[in-house]
């Protein structure tokens, strides 16, 4: 079995390399067997369920291509318009479109694009550039302080629904409490349409698990009935399938009839090390921090991890002048912030690392905009920078500096509109 996580896919050549890890499986007959096959290990739970419901700016739910004209007609169909068979833009063209004047508005449902995407100062002027950005979560997040409109989200705890898991298993999530905010999100979302004229009328989550059975071939047998008695179902799940659905794929057959090799000629990044930027810096995650930290900053769980540090090796720290816990400065092409040195042997020399938990640290203000060549799935593992020691204790870099500006100001607004609850 192979497995492997972000560390493969967030490079310029993170497509290339699943391909090559699709071959070696084929080749070594590493598939439709139990114990054996290709396994993603997601960076979020439910990123199999976002990406199966049609999540991709050039697909309909059950990976169906938009110019497919059967595939569209059925949903042109169920859902009373007609849809363009062109595909939609992924973020980054999005943010490249709003800077150029094409792309005005923006609904972010639970996701924190201004601290999670790369390349911050170019994410923070597109949202700028737009007249309607809208923001729907739990928290102020750092995307919601660009928001004209906040609408409440709900957590895990107060919704009903699905998620599915990497091995293609659909689990139920039942809600054990109302949301304190009157709605679910699926609600906020159908009431939005209602009001700008596209009417919807589900009353529950079953209805529209009965809609996606209707339309997707692959979840055709998936229902509420069918998942409370079974516990979880794996798609694909229908009439040529077992009652539970299919828990190994390709035993006999790739859905294409037989396997497809592709010669995977390696692309190399246009990120480079220079005498300019003569180090590498890879970020990523802690265990007591989630993603960028917006639930987990506000728990007891920064007495494991208060800061995003720059960690470095002892080789590279001696030749900069550089002691453990001082402040440094982090120069790449796109940027510049400051952050404390944790001095380790555990980081390669030439390489620096950082994590990205916390807005203020400026992490993705130094990564690039630089991405893969089929998703556009950044490349956060891969940018050239310059390590130095700042001239002043607790210095800060001119980002830093604009954003405790603008997130005080936006805490002010927030607090003015509660009067202070």
């Amino acid at each position: 079995a192979i497995y492997y996580g972000l560390g493969v896919t967030e490079h310029a050549q993170g497509s290339t390399m699943v391909m090559g890890i699709a071959n070696l499986a084929m080749a070594c007959g590493m598939v439709g067997r139990e114990g054996v096959g290709v396994n993603p290990l997601r960076g979020q739970n439910n990123v199999q369920g976002s990406c199966d419901m049609g999540s991709f700016p050039h697909e309909l739910p059950g990976y169906r291509h938009i110019s497919d004209t059967t595939t569209r007609s059925q949903f042109e169909a169920a859902w009373g318009v007609e849809l363009s068979p062109e595909p939609g833009l992924r973020i980054p063209n999005m943010f490249d479109a709003a800077l150029g004047g094409s792309f005005m508005g923006l609904y972010c449902e639970g996701e924190d694009i201004v601290q999670s995407d790369p390349n911050t100062q170019h994410v923070a002027a597109a949202l700028s550039a737009m007249e309607c950005i809208v923001v729907q979560d739990i928290f102020l997040n750092e995307t919601a302080k660009y928001a004209h409109v906040f609408l409440p989200g709900s957590s895990f705890l107060e919704k009903d629904g699905t998620f599915t898991n990497a091995e293609r298993r659909i689990s139920r999530v039942r809600k054990v409490m109302p949301p304190l905010a009157q709605y679910a999100d699926w609600e906020v979302t159908q009431l939005l349409a209602n009001a700008l004229g596209y009417p919807m009328h589900y009353t529950h989550p079953r209805e529209i698990m009965a809609e996606i059975a209707a339309l997707t071939p692959s979840f055709a047998g998936v229902s509420y009935d069918k998942l409370d008695q079974h516990g979880s179902l794996q798609w694909p799940c229908n009439d040529s399938t077992p009652e539970i659905g299919t828990p190994i794929m390709h035993i006999d057959r790739f859905v294409r009839g037989k396997g497809r090799f592709i010669v995977t000629q390696y692309v190399a990044t246009d990120e480079k090390v220079t005498p300019r930027f003569p180090l590498l810096l890879t970020t990523g995650r802690i265990l007591s921090q989630y993603n960028v930290g917006a639930q987990t900053r506000r728990t007891p769980n920064n007495q494991w991890h208060s800061e995003d540090r720059l960690e470095i090796h002892p080789h590279d720290a001696e030749e900069r002048g550089i002691h453990d816990g001082d402040w440094v400065g982090i120069t790449s092409r796109a940027g510049e912030t400051v952050l404390r040195a944790t001095v380790t042997e555990r980081i390669q020399p030439g390489v620096v690392y950082t994590t990205f938990h916390f807005p203020e640290s400026g992490a993705n203000v130094i990564t690039t905009d630089s991405s893969d060549w089929a998703t556009n799935c950044p490349e956060y593992k891969v940018t050239a920078v310059q390590v130095a020691p700042v001239t002043q204790p607790q210095q800060r870099s001119a980002w830093q500096r604009d954003y405790a500006r603008f997130n005080a100001e936006q805490i002010a607004h927030l607090e003015a509109a509660t009067d202070g609850r």
